[in-house]
């Protein structure tokens, strides 16, 4: 389980015992390694050394800052999608020329900010400097954008760089609403358009259409749909340059899987072995590569901590209800995502071997694992086989690093969670849990406005 283990029955994350963790900071807790981020990195990173990549880490995985510090001290970029995400990203330390922004709905101001203006999101001096690239979704965004940036005097040399966004119309096998590269999604132009996009905007003086992206969904746990965008992805680069335009960036997106099971995904070395020879040779010929992993780098960084209210019965049905649910974690409920769950606290015969939905030990009773809202959708797990357990004790849930803490809300007005980075013997709260008067800050210092 990478660098969270059972010591004599006690799960720690490298050297800190999570139960005695959880005494301190209360729960729900989300709690990440940095010794798993860090390696998670580095194997990518070797995995795709031939390509000499920029890995762009995906923001929205895990934004919280210490995290893409931790990343940004190592050498990574950042993949945004919002001008919330940008400034997490520059007030992290990562610099503009390592950012890159995606995202269908980019604002007016956001786009300012992201080229080095003021705008209204009070962008501080440092970061007057413009991002390394836009990966654009539609005709009307490049429009947009080339228009701000010819306001704002940028052309020629100084003009951004921009990535097309293409769907190859390839299925990544993953659920629909993660899937993205079909050409029924919201995302990107299919190939025919890509095409005529080139012929309308390629020798744009504001914005230098010299990139492509693709982003074919998350998490794909197989490697030939990647092989299969990116033969149709190279095919449009050499039709582009046969009409006269440069495609000298490709930014291959994100997606690739995690193990929330163990074993259940390829790792970095099987995804580079198919990719790395259909691109190598271009690299040496000045191609430039950028990557946008999320989840293969922060989900089994990361797990939540949380505390069991009450065990009840209801009908043939257990429910171990905890204070952490679908305002904590989400995917669960929004995917049907899976999650081991298992007791921070356990007898020597319950110590987990692997993450499995039923590891086959001796003695488990079936369970749903839900949460405190008033939804009947809310769980983190169903019909699970676990461990007796009790009210007060403690639980983990697994491969939590990634869209969990990110997609984590206010509803029924519960606070959301405290976050904890480890580094061997030291945790650091990153994140402090919310109080009420948090909740209600908005709300009880707004000042009054004619409407």
């Amino acid at each position: 389980m990478d660098h969270f283990h059972y010591r004599d029955g006690r799960l720690a994350c490298e050297d800190i015992d999570l139960g005695t963790l959880a005494a301190t900071t209360g729960t729900p807790t989300y709690v990440y390694s940095s010794a798993t981020l860090s390696l998670h990195y580095r194997r990518l990173a070797e995995a795709f050394a031939a390509l000499r990549p920029m890995i762009c880490f995906s923001v929205k995985s895990c934004p919280n800052l210490a995290v893409l510090g931790l990343l940004g001290e190592l050498g990574a970029g950042m993949d945004v999608v919002s001008g919330g995400e940008l400034r997490r990203a520059r007030m992290a330390g990562v610099p503009p020329e390592r950012i890159v922004y995606a995202g269908v709905g980019k604002t007016d101001a956001e786009i300012r900010e992201a080229l080095g203006g003021t705008g209204s999101l009070n962008a501080h001096p440092h970061e007057r400097r413009s991002i390394g690239v836009f990966n654009i979704e539609s005709e009307p965004e490049f429009q947009t954008i080339a228009a701000i940036s010819k306001s704002m005097g940028l052309s020629g040399g100084s003009a951004p760089v921009a990535a097309l966004r293409v769907n190859p119309d390839v299925d990544p096998k993953t659920h629909a609403y993660t899937t993205t590269g079909k050409k029924e999604t919201k995302f990107g132009v299919d190939l025919e358009r890509a095409r005529a996009f080139f012929r309308r905007f390629g020798r744009d003086q504001h914005l230098r259409l010299t990139g492509l992206h693709v982003h074919i969904g998350s998490p794909v746990m197989e490697v030939q749909p990647f092989v299969e965008a990116l033969s149709k992805v190279l095919g449009l680069i050499d039709e582009l340059a046969g009409e006269g335009y440069t495609v000298d960036t490709l930014d291959l997106g994100g997606g690739f899987g995690a193990d929330y099971t163990t074993g259940a995904s390829p790792a970095a070395a099987d995804y580079a072995g198919a990719i790395v020879p259909l691109l190598r040779d271009r690299v040496e010929q000045g191609l430039r590569i950028i990557m946008e992993p999320g989840r293969t780098i922060a989900a089994n960084a990361g797990v939540l901590l949380t505390r069991v209210l009450y065990v009840k019965e209801s009908g043939a049905k257990k429910f171990i209800v905890c204070d952490a649910g679908m305002n904590t974690l989400m995917r669960p409920a929004l995917y049907g995502s899976f999650h081991f769950i298992w007791p921070a606290d356990v007898a020597p015969q319950h110590v987990p071997e692997s993450r499995a939905a039923d590891p086959g030990l001796p003695g488990l009773e079936s369970a749903d694992v839900v949460g405190p809202l008033c939804e009947t959708g809310d769980f983190l797990a169903k019909d699970r086989p676990l461990p007796p357990v009790a009210r007060g004790d403690l639980l983990a849930v697994f491969s939590a690093g990634a869209y969990g803490m990110s997609m984590a809300s206010r509803y029924n007005s519960h606070p959301l969670p405290a976050e904890v980075l480890v580094d061997g013997a030291h945790a650091r709260l990153v994140r402090r849990r919310e109080t009420y008067d948090d909740l209600l800050a908005h709300e009880v210092d707004a000042e009054s406005v004619g409407l």
